[in-house]
């Protein structure tokens, strides 16, 4: 048996045969971490209704996609709107103050509007002034791109959930930077449509570790064969 690797190639084939292994074992570790995060949010859509102080004792990553009941009523006057589609057609997001029965205030996104519904008299009935209850799940917004157009303040049309500035434009302080997505509970008069929580995670990790690991295994039949090519490798 022969066996005389090249000892500068073979270096440079194990360094980065370990980083190709290494990528591959961190998107083990990655698929593992996402497995549980779906398993945390499924459980936490499933789980009764949180209070509103419960909600605030948990920490951020867990209260997120916990369902919470709040009671109070909701501040008309300052509704937004947040820019989305749906199904490739244009639809707002009404996102509207809301002061509990101890004062404090929470952003709601009550749910999506077409166009023609967007001026609030359209929809009055869904108005109401009084007190309410509202259930919904409890969600950190995504943060802003470089690539997202400002806000027209004007017509108080935003193109992300910024809830915070929403507040800063309305002169209020909210509780906690976060929206509580309103559920399908019908509004009077069918608008705005709840109920819109998207629970999506893409989970391409195995598929990413079986590529990496795939290289890494290409690579040592390069390896291999180039040694069995030049004569240095030989099993007789």
């Amino acid at each position: 048996m022969t066996f005389r690797p090249y000892a500068g190639f073979t270096i440079a084939v194990a360094v980065v045969f370990a980083i190709l292994c290494g990528l591959g074992f961190w998107q083990l570790e990655r698929l593992n971490w996402k497995l549980a995060l779906i398993a945390q949010v499924e459980s936490n859509m499933a789980a009764a209704p949180l209070s509103l102080d419960e909600a605030l004792k948990l920490p951020r990553e867990q209260a997120q996609y916990h369902r919470v009941t709040l009671r109070g009523t909701f501040d008309h006057a300052h509704e937004a709107y947040a820019f989305a589609t749906t199904g490739g057609a244009a639809v707002y997001h009404v996102l509207t103050p809301f002061h509990t029965q101890d004062g404090r205030v929470l952003m709601v996104d009550r749910g999506a509007v077409p166009k023609d519904k967007l001026d609030p008299q359209s929809r009055a009935a869904a108005n109401v002034d009084g007190p309410v209850q509202v259930t919904g799940v409890w969600r950190t917004p995504d943060p802003a791109s470089g690539f997202s157009p400002p806000p027209d303040m004007g017509k108080r049309i935003w193109y992300v959930r910024d809830v915070t500035a929403m507040a800063d434009a309305a002169g209020l302080n909210l509780v906690a930077p976060v929206v509580i997505e309103a559920d399908a509970t019908a509004n009077p008069g069918g608008w705005p449509k709840g109920g819109a929580t998207v629970v999506s995670f893409r989970n391409q990790h195995l598929g990413y570790a079986v590529t990496w690991f795939a290289l890494a295994a290409g690579l040592l039949c390069v390896w291999l064969a180039f040694h069995i090519s030049k004569g240095r490798i030989r099993l007789k």
